[in-house]
């Protein structure tokens, strides 16, 4: 058999192109019902979005599988997984999972990676190594991974990052880099690390709503989960946050950074400041009680995002 030719990676550029100024980030489809996922995916789709952004956790659905029922689901979306856990399948599933995908759905799949969290990792059954020797371990046995059937090219992927050596990492051996629960500071900050050519693209929560109280009570409930969580807290402490936002649910300061609120308008203006900090692509997720919710909020939320440049 003559040897095939190596296909090539994707360059970022073209990526930023394929994402778009602005996605949509649901952990929520993991746990709805596949017929209800699968409507859902296909509004978002014709409400205009380019990408959705998926999660995987223990509790949820496998990540890959999961995005295959997505991508069959919809004609032009990109599915992102944000993030598929390192240590849910070995490096070479991973990167032949990926290859399938990308193959079958004519490279509409980009793969997000990231070590994930200690309680989620050990929950596994595994032990929780370093996160970067982790990752550059895991990429080099991608790298080296064979796939007998022809590629027109190597499906993207981008590494969940929030710190220099894993935004450095993934500037060197991702396309770019996916931050979570972070604010346009942190955007900035990455930016800077990353340089100009890798992706950089950070999900943004958000609540559709003018009621203080109630917004921010909709969002403390939506972040305890990650402020639970050691990764996320001292990324915040580097951005200047104290012991004092962490008491109580979070400060109004912090929750405000991390999950502002208000009308579509208002909403659209912090996806814009991302962007003016070094974004290439936002992920909004609309934080609501029930998924049928959150896609009225998307609806809501999509005149004012579509009129976004980057």
């Amino acid at each position: 058999m003559a040897d095939r030719p190596t296909p090539q990676r994707v360059d970022p550029s073209a990526l930023k192109q394929r994402l778009g100024g602005t996605g949509v980030w649901l952990a929520s489809l993991s746990a709805a019902p596949v017929d209800e996922a699968r409507r859902t995916v296909a509004e978002i789709e014709r409400l205009g979005y380019t990408t959705l952004w998926i999660g995987e956790t223990p509790a949820g659905r496998e990540a890959l599988t999961h995005a295959a029922l997505l991508l069959a689901a919809t004609e032009r979306l990109q599915v992102a997984t944000g993030i598929a856990n390192i240590y849910a399948r070995d490096a070479v599933a991973a990167a032949n999972g990926a290859r399938t995908l990308a193959d079958a759905w004519g490279n509409r799949f980009v793969l997000g990676l990231g070590v994930s969290h200690a309680p989620l990792v050990t929950t596994r059954g595994h032990d929780y190594g370093k996160p970067v020797a982790a990752m550059r371990d895991y990429l080099d046995a991608m790298d080296a991974a064979s796939f007998p059937a022809p590629l027109s090219e190597e499906p993207p992927r981008v590494l969940a990052a929030l710190r220099r050596k894993m935004l450095e990492l993934a500037a060197t051996r991702a396309q770019g880099a996916h931050s979570y629960f972070v604010t346009p500071e942190h955007t900035a900050h990455a930016r800077e690390i990353l340089g100009p050519g890798p992706v950089l693209a950070p999900e943004q929560a958000v609540v559709v709503g003018t009621d203080p109280a109630a917004a921010r009570a909709t969002a403390r409930k939506y972040a305890a989960t990650y402020l639970a969580l050691p990764n996320y807290v001292n990324n915040l402490r580097e951005l200047g946050f104290s012991d004092r936002d962490f008491d109580g649910g979070g400060s109004d300061a912090l929750i405000d950074a991390v999950v502002p609120w208000g009308d579509p308008e208002t909403l659209a203006g912090r996806v814009r400041t991302h962007h003016e900090a070094g974004a290439d692509h936002v992920c909004v997720q609309p934080i609501a009680a029930t998924l049928a919710e959150q896609l009225e909020h998307l609806r809501l939320l999509a005149p004012a995002l579509h009129g976004l440049s980057r």
